[in-house]
């Protein structure tokens, strides 16, 4: 097995708590060689940490020849001009969310991806978690009939007053929070067309001028609605999810699920009626049967297929790195491909063109 040479831009909450913790213990897949912090205590951390150069710039890593992956964990402005920079000189680049600002700018780093035969991945790695996982299987499954509606809420009450509530920083819940549900939401609207979008967004507790409430609904021919919040102002958050089918539903959150849904064959035969509703001895009667339902339950610390690498966000980072390796070391396609993420920036890029907010921040 190739152990792949790792660059990593940044060691800030992403950069060192998410992919720094990963390297860490991932055995012999990767190997950090190389850090890039403008921050001493930081660069010595990693050299402590990882036995790896550390450089106080990225512009350096341009001139190595050993990198199999360069890791983008740079401030979210960031990411389009560097990402395009190391894609146009040939490395392979591993791009932290929010990817870009607009659909321009993907289509730019793409281009740049294409012309240099290099791959281009995006760190969306919540498609890889455990609970979404369980939700998807479950409305594959087709247990709960047509879905009807979808209801994703990552909600929350919080006040923030750092660069991420910041316009200019591309920071706000849709760009900084909304990339995980929206990645999530978009795979279970299905298609690779543009939904219709309904977006509303207000600043409630943010100290800065971006969005920290957003309501958005998409909506397509022949696909669920999906209804998803990403709120800062929510004192009683209930589910993550919440999908209401034909034959039945399902709630819950990142931690656990449970689904109840009926079998469309065991219900009594029933037809349209014209005439007033009635009981046996003539009074006003209502609609009413009794209906067998079917319930099943599940706890992501059940769950066997997820005990290699137990807690929510360890184990869909450690998917996803999984994945990226077999695309960077044997040739598998990406499972999460720069075409996906484009569409997932044109609906954030209508969502902000419906609701202009003004920059003073």
């Amino acid at each position: 097995m190739k152990t792949l040479k790792v660059a990593i831009i940044g060691q800030g909450r992403s950069g060192w708590s998410i992919h720094g913790q990963y390297f860490k213990d991932c055995g012999d897949l990767f190997q950090v060689v190389a850090v890039a912090d403008p921050l001493e205590k930081r660069r010595l951390n990693a050299e402590k940490t990882f036995n790896c150069q550390t450089y106080t710039d990225y512009k350096p890593l341009l001139e190595r020849t050993d990198l199999d992956l360069v890791v983008n964990s740079t401030p979210s402005y960031l990411h389009v001009p560097v990402t395009e920079l190391f894609l146009k000189k040939g490395f392979n680049v591993l791009c932290e969310k929010p990817l870009a600002k607009n659909v321009q700018e993907v289509d730019r780093l793409i281009a740049a991806s294409r012309e240099s035969g290099s791959v281009f991945a995006i760190f969306q790695q919540s498609r890889f978690s455990a609970y979404f996982r369980k939700v998807k299987q479950v409305i594959d499954s087709g247990v709960l009939g047509r879905i009807v509606q979808i209801s994703i809420a990552f909600n929350g009450f919080a006040r923030r007053w750092d660069w991420q509530c910041i316009q200019r920083f591309n920071g706000g819940n849709l760009r900084n929070t909304g990339p995980h549900p929206l990645d999530q939401a978009l795979q279970l609207f299905g298609g690779d067309d543009m939904p219709e979008v309904f977006c509303r967004m207000d600043r409630a507790n943010t100290f800065g001028d971006a969005e920290d409430y957003v309501k958005l609904i998409m909506t397509g021919k022949n696909r669920p609605l999906i209804d998803l919040e990403i709120s800062s102002c929510c004192a009683y958050p209930c589910f993550t999810y919440n999908v209401q089918g034909t034959c039945g539903g399902m709630k819950g959150s990142m931690d656990e699920m449970e689904w109840r849904y009926i079998v469309p064959s065991e219900c009594p035969p029933q037809k349209l009626v014209y005439e007033p509703l009635e009981t046996a001895d003539g009074l006003p009667a209502y609609c009413g049967e009794a209906l067998t339902w079917h319930e099943e339950h599940w706890k992501v610390s059940d769950d066997v297929d997820s005990a290699e690498s137990f807690g929510t966000f360890a184990n869909m980072t450690a998917r996803y790195y999984q994945m990226l390796y077999r695309t960077l070391a044997e040739g598998a396609p990406l499972e999460v491909t720069p075409q996906q993420i484009r569409r997932q920036i044109a609906v954030i890029e209508e969502c902000h063109r419906q609701n202009p907010l003004s920059v003073w921040a």
